[in-house]
This record gives structure tokens, C-alpha cells and sequence, in this order.
């Protein structure tokens, strides 16, 4: 296994991470007798895959239901200084409420500490003031660190660029968990900023938020070739020194395979990426047309400073990647959390266009004549049922 300097917490980070959302067996705590055998047994496969393979950094959150428990059956058998354990609690008002949650975690977890505590979900604004406010959560996790129960601070974010910067700046984490591979690039300036404060950068999700790449539509296999497309997301990532490690939700001991197979790429990344990547772009202009495809995003208007809050720059984005690259899949499932989603996935669908007068926030816009019909085309093509997020299920 490869690993990097997890910035300064100077621990040595494996490039992949074992996620905690997707072995487990509840959404919501529960008795430890009620966990099935079988899936309490997956799960301990899982994990002893992982440090079969070199991944011995382990990531969960209080908010992943019975994860923590299940962990807890399995993690104090393996020597503590081999592991790197990461939970993760969300900011709340009550800062009281956050350090009982964390003891709740470490308790399940059957761990005397936890090598990262990150932050949950900063994700806007009022959440942010959760964290760093006086007497906020981000104190009681420096509390926490001062009693030897947690050894670094960090935060995960599902928020808008401007905002995990605004969190990176503050100086006080020393690591982030966030979202950035291909498809989705936008927090490239985010990565830049934790560079410049040496903290640890942690992709959220990549092969899943990243694409759906278990299950990649055949275009997409043919214009990653001869990577698959997981392979491809991963060497794109991995070939940024900024991004350190990447996490993979393993659902079950074999979903490790063909992520290992990057390993022995790493050093050719600079050979193999750029012809699949052209291949990429050159699909997308040829599908699109080169003046969409450079300049869709020119001066779009937030999704809260659009009428309906429409979150046209996500619709957009999902458009052209079920358009270009056939992922209509994907670009379903995450347009239909739109208006469900909350702080996690913001704004609405483009299900009332028509009672909605969007030419003055397209004002600014290249292609503002054509938006929305843009828009119409989407949710022609990408609605469906409503999505819950994972959590939620």
C-alpha cells in the first residue's frame, strides 16, 4: 500500500480509505443482539480485507446508524497503534450535546481514543457558527484532545466552496473530508487552501458520488479505456499530491479489488491519464459543442439567489454528464434529492419553470436564451421519484 504525509498531522495515510456507511447494517442504533450474524461477519471480513490490503485507516460518523457498534466488535482485535480510527459528530447548538454524542462514539467504537474527530457536516453557515463560535463544538473537540481522547481535528463538508474555504482558513482543523474527482472538480480552490494550512485532504465518496463507477454505463467504460472508469476516477485523483487519500465505502471484502488495482499505475500517471482524458473532453464537445462545454458555468446564479430556488448549476451539470457520457443513472439519482436533500444536497428541482421568471438572475449568463429549455430538457429526462439521502433510508 502507498501512503502519503496526512499533512500536519504527520501521520503516514494510506491512499485508500475504509468508509464506514455501507458495511453497516442499520441506518439507526439499535441492540447488538438485533445485528444479524451474517452481517456482523461482513462486516469483520470487510475490515480484516482492509488491513489485509495496507488500509488501516477506518472512517465512520455517529450519523452512520449501527457502524460504530459493529466496529466496536471487531477494531480493539487488532493492535491499536496499526490502526488510524476516524469518527465523525455533527455540529449541533448545544455544544453539551456534541461531547455526549463523541462519548456515545467512543463508547461504541470500545476505544480509549480516536485518532480523528471530524467535525459532520459543515455545510453552511449556521453550522459553521456551531463549530467555531466561542464555546462552540470545535472547543469541546480541542477539549476532547486535551483529555488524549481524540489526537486530531478535522471536518467533512458537503458545502459550497466558498464556505469550506471560509472553515480551512479559521486555521483551527488539521484536516478536511470533501468532495472532488473528475466529474466534479469545483473544490479544486478548497484543496489549494488546505495546501497552503498543511492539513490533511480526504476525498469523500469518489467511486460513488463520483459516477456510480460499481456500475459504470458502457460509453463511459469505452472512453476510460483501458482503465475502468473507477480505476481512471481514482489515478485522475491520486495524481494531485493535494488530495491524500481517497475513501472507499466497501460494502463487502471483494470491493477492495479493483481499486488496488491503481496501485501500480501511480508512477505511470503522468503517461496514461492524458489520452483518456482528451478522449473525455472531446466527447463532451462533440455532444455539446465546444462553447457550452467551457462556458455553461460563466456567471450563474446561486441556487438561493435563484426564483424557486432552482439549482441550475447542479441541473446543468447533471444534463450534460447523462448527455455526453450516458450516466443517466447517476444524474437521476442525484437530481431527484434536490428539494429533499437539505444542507446535505441544496435547492430544487426545474419542476416549475413555468411559474418561474428566471431572466434576470441569467442576466450575466453566455447562454442565458437557452437555460431554460436546458433546464425543461432535464427534468424531462432525469425526474422521477424523490431520493432520500442514505442516512434517511
Amino acid at each position: 500500500m502507498l501512503h502519503k504525509r496526512f499533512g500536519r498531522t504527520e501521520l503516514q495515510m494510506p491512499v485508500f480509505s475504509c468508509g464506514g456507511m455501507r458495511y453497516q447494517f442499520k441506518w439507526q442504533d439499535l441492540p447488538l443482539s438485533e445485528i444479524p450474524a451474517d452481517k456482523q461477519e461482513n462486516l469483520e471480513a470487510t475490515i480484516r480485507r482492509a488491513v489485509e490490503v495496507g488500509i488501516n485507516h477506518i472512517e465512520t460518523a455517529r450519523g452512520y446508524g449501527s457502524s460504530e457498534m459493529q466496529l466496536g466488535r471487531i477494531l480493539p482485535k487488532f493492535p491499536r497503534e496499526k490502526l488510524i480510527v476516524q469518527t465523525k459528530v455533527g455540529p449541533v447548538a448545544d455544544a453539551k450535546e456534541f461531547r455526549q454524542k463523541f462519548e456515545k462514539s467512543l463508547a461504541y467504537l470500545q476505544l480509549d481514543y480516536v485518532d480523528l474527530l471530524g467535525l459532520h457536516g459543515i455545510n453552511d453557515a449556521e453550522s459553521l457558527d456551531y463549530s467555531i463560535r466561542p464555546g462552540g463544538c470545535l472547543e469541546v473537540a480541542q477539549q476532547l484532545q486535551a483529555e488524549g481522547k481524540v489526537r486530531f481535528i478535522g471536518f467533512s463538508t458537503h458545502g459550497a466552496t466558498d464556505l469550506i474555504v471560509q472553515a480551512i482558513n479559521t486555521n483551527q482543523f488539521d484536516y478536511v473530508n470533501l468532495h472532488w474527482y473528475y466529474i466534479n472538480q469545483w473544490n479544486w480552490a478548497a484543496i489549494e487552501a488546505a495546501k497552503r494550512h498543511d492539513m490533511g485532504v480526504f476525498i469523500i465518496s469518489p467511486s460513488n458520488k463520483g459516477g456510480l463507477l460499481y456500475q459504470p454505463p458502457q460509453k463511459l467504460v469505452e472512453l476510460c479505456a483501458p482503465l475502468s472508469p473507477m480505476v481512471f476516477n481514482n489515478l485522475f485523483c491520486l495524481s494531485h499530491q493535494e488530495v491524500h487519500t481517497l475513501s472507499i465505502g466497501a460494502a463487502k471484502p471483494q470491493d477492495f479489488d479493483e481499486h488496488l488495482k491503481t496501485l501500480e499505475l501511480l508512477d505511470q500517471a503522468s503517461e496514461i491519464l492524458p489520452p483518456i482524458l482528451a478522449r473525455l473532453e472531446a466527447e463532451a464537445i462533440a455532444i455539446l459543442g465546444a462553447d457550452w462545454v467551457k462556458t455553461w458555468e460563466n456567471n450563474l446564479p446561486t441556487w438561493d439567489e435563484t426564483p424557486g430556488q432552482v439549482n441550475i448549476r447542479v441541473i446543468l451539470w447533471l444534463f450534460n454528464l447523462a448527455i455526453a457520457y450516458d450516466m443517466v443513472d447517476y444524474s437521476k439519482m442525484r437530481y431527484n434529492l434536490l428539494g429533499n436533500g437539505g444542507y446535505w444536497f441544496p435547492g430544487n428541482k426545474a419542476d416549475q419553470l413555468d411559474q418561474l421568471d428566471l431572466r434576470p438572475c441569467l442576466v450575466h449568463s453566455p447562454h442565458a436564451d437557452k437555460i431554460p429549455q436546458m433546464l425543461a430538457k432535464a427534468h424531462q429526462m432525469l425526474a422521477g421519484a424523490e431520493v432520500k439521502r442514505l442516512s434517511q433510508s
